[in-house]
């Protein structure tokens, strides 16, 4: 036990810690499938490689991979392979990663986040060994040792549907559990030691050493970041620290101040719904999405019709101000003394008179008053008019009252 600690560079002696350690080397010299459990951060990716390392297939290829990281619409060529021509941009054939592993060990890192199609995929290559690349139509046979684990409740994801429960007892043959750092005991004093050793050697510093009081604070924190958080914070304490010894109101000052819980972050649910499920999530962001697309909708209807009240007055007001506009142009020209050269008068010609119909009647109804207030003498009805008696008798002609 103590040479693999070594080996491995693995610090703790608590119970758990060893337990953990010796299944995986009791396990390494089989095939079955080992799934490992345990919060993020505790270390899970030492135990494949000491199984892989202690088994016959040590001579063969080791791949650790994070199946949250792959996207969904490529992880089935990641890990299946596929023939050329299958999708966009697959120009050549590829083995993919149980092809490539044949005879050696796959770690596959948060298995809980494989899709539904791909883990029945996997399935089928725990059971017997056979796969299909995307786009091929002959199966294909591996002989690879498979390591998941993962950090989610697998229960629970069972039990909402987004994890197959059979695929579980497939790759659950062998669970190995994995402690939380905060039951790990003395083990923090030791991790510290040895990140802040690293640390001192890594940038030639004094290495940061612990009072008492800051070892008990040390311990009696939950550590929700496991052995991952404190790496960070003894980093932190050995850069940023003006002093080497870290009392415990300088350690106060580097980890969080809430100690008793044991999430980063907590998840506020509402009343009695749970939003862990992701179809909730969804039908909740597509009801919402429908409600926002209608009031749109309304409000675009009214913006329209606001459009249209402002687009009819300002046709109206239009339409107003330019008989107003030529009613004006026909006073002036009325008002205007003209001579009574012939030439000048022809000048005139009613080609800039205004044509509106309603001015027109106006100016028709004024000649014939005009000419009945002078008893039809045409030139007293020019002068009252103010127009000479050649523009009269144009527009006696114009409105076919000459006759």
């Amino acid at each position: 036990m103590q040479n693999i600690k070594q080996r491995y560079n693995i610090v703790g002696n608590c119970e758990a810690l060893n337990r953990a350690l010796d299944v995986a080397l009791q396990v390494a010299p089989t095939d079955l499938s080992v799934l490992i459990v345990g919060e993020s951060g505790v270390g899970k990716e030492i135990i494949p490689r000491v199984i892989h390392d202690n088994s016959p297939r040590r001579r063969e290829k080791y791949f650790a991979i994070n199946c949250g990281s792959i996207p969904e619409g490529t992880i089935d060529s990641e890990l299946f392979g596929h023939v050329k021509g299958s999708f966009t941009g697959a120009i050549n054939d590829s083995p993919g990663y149980f092809g490539v592993a044949n005879k050696g060990t796959l770690f596959l890192d948060e298995v809980g986040e494989l899709p539904i199609a791909t883990q029945a995929r996997l399935l089928r290559v725990l059971e017997n060994g056979e796969y299909i690349p995307v786009g091929a139509t002959e199966v294909r046979k591996t002989d690879v040792r498979i390591v998941a684990a993962t950090n989610v409740n697998i229960r629970q994801a069972i039990s909402e549907g987004r994890f197959r429960e059979d695929l579980y007892y497939r790759l659950n043959q062998v669970p190995i559990q994995m402690p939380p750092l905060r039951e790990r005991g003395e083990d923090i004093i030791l991790l510290f030691r040895l990140f802040a050793m690293q640390m001192a050697e890594k940038y030639r510093m004094d290495k940061v050493v612990l009072t008492d009081e800051a070892k008990q604070m040390l311990m009696r924190y939950k550590w929700p970041g496991n052995v991952r958080q404190l790496k960070n914070i003894t980093e932190q304490i050995s850069i940023l620290s003006p002093e080497r010894q870290i009392t415990s109101e300088l350690l106060a000052r580097f980890i969080p101040q809430d100690q008793e819980t044991t999430q980063l972050a907590t998840i506020h649910t509402d009343g009695d719904h749970s939003f862990e499920n992701e179809r909730e999530i969804l039908y909740k962001i597509l009801f919402e999405l429908r409600s926002n697309v209608n009031d749109m909708r309304r409000e675009m209807g009214t913006l329209k019709k606001q459009l249209e009240d402002v687009q009819g007055q300002r046709l109206q007001t239009g339409n107003n101000q330019l008989a107003t506009t030529q009613l004006s142009t026909y006073r002036n020209l009325s008002d205007e003394r003209l001579t009574e050269d012939a030439e000048a008068e022809e000048y005139i010609e009613p080609e800039r008179e205004p044509e509106n119909l309603n001015v027109n009647d106006w100016s028709r109804q004024a000649l014939e008053k005009a000419l009945d207030r002078n008893g039809g003498n045409r030139k007293r009805a020019a002068m009252e008019l103010g127009i000479s008696d050649r523009t009269l008798y144009r527009r006696l002609k114009q409105y076919g009252l000459d006759k």
